[in-house]
């Protein structure tokens, strides 16, 4: 697959096992194979979660906060965590990682230029971007429970004109009934238009410690193939399912977008 620029997003289902803590062992060969996938020559920007999960288990927390200044407590704790990890793997291949943190009032207006300028020199310099919401001071969406997550990798790959959004889940992609209840359900493997039946089977339900569901990998799929950008749904529990998209191998959900419709606005 000729994709030059990649943005990827990791969500925390795939990133902790239930109980909040790592789960090295996807981890670990999720950064080996972005390394590898980033040497054969392509830009990678990596859109992550987890940061709340992670601060839940350090901090002793048996269940996701109710009130925000918990939760911001735990996504300031955990976002430390987080970066650690990244640094210390990603090191092992020689690859400098960058923090981004943003929010979505600083990509609504002027100051998204100068984040886009960020990204283009981290890039330019052979850094991997680690992007995340700034859940820390950017409550909006920690008190309304969306996964604003994926919108977010969307925005970044419509901002730095990528050529792939790669979303990677717990599930191995939009299926026509809820596979969790329905053993009858089929995996759609190609989306040419989201009509109004594909956003309604798509579950709103997330993870105990993540927030999204498929709903907001659709509403990520209409803001990149909106933008003339493919977006793809594979499972994350696998981080050689990377390989094999690349490889050009069918798999998850391709959410194709109608080329020379690109447009670098959000």
């Amino acid at each position: 697959m000729d994709k030059k620029r990649v943005v990827v997003k990791v969500g925390t289902s795939t990133l902790t096992h239930a109980s909040g803590n790592f789960n090295i062992r996807h981890i670990e060969n999720l950064v080996k194979t972005l390394a590898d996938i980033k040497n054969s020559g392509r830009d990678i920007i990596l859109v992550t979660s987890g940061a709340i999960g992670l601060g839940m288990a350090k901090l002793g927390l048996l269940e996701r906060p109710k009130d925000t200044p918990s939760k911001q407590a735990c996504a300031a704790v955990g976002q430390c965590e987080l970066m650690n990890m990244y640094d210390r793997l990603f090191g092992q291949y020689n690859i400098t990682v960058a923090q981004v943190l943003l929010t979505k009032y600083v990509l609504s207006d002027e100051r998204k230029d100068n984040v886009v300028n960020a990204l283009e020199r981290i890039l330019a310099s052979g850094a991997v971007p680690i992007v995340n919401e700034n859940d820390v001071v950017a409550i909006d969406e920690l008190e309304l429970e969306v996964g604003e997550n994926d919108s977010l990798a969307a925005i970044v790959a419509v901002l730095t004109g990528a050529d792939l959004l790669i979303i990677m889940s717990d599930i191995d992609g939009l299926y026509d009934k809820n596979p969790k209840t329905d053993p009858s359900a089929k995996l759609i493997s190609r989306v040419e238009y989201i009509s109004e039946e594909i956003e309604k089977s798509a579950s709103s339900a997330g993870s105990l410690l993540g927030t999204g569901g498929m709903s907001t990998k659709v509403k990520a799929a209409k803001i990149a193939n909106g933008s003339g950008i493919d977006m793809l749904i594979i499972n994350g529990a696998r981080a050689e399912n990377l390989y094999d998209v690349f490889d050009g191998k069918i798999i998850g959900t391709l959410f194709a977008a109608k080329k020379g419709r690109r447009q670098n606005d959000v």
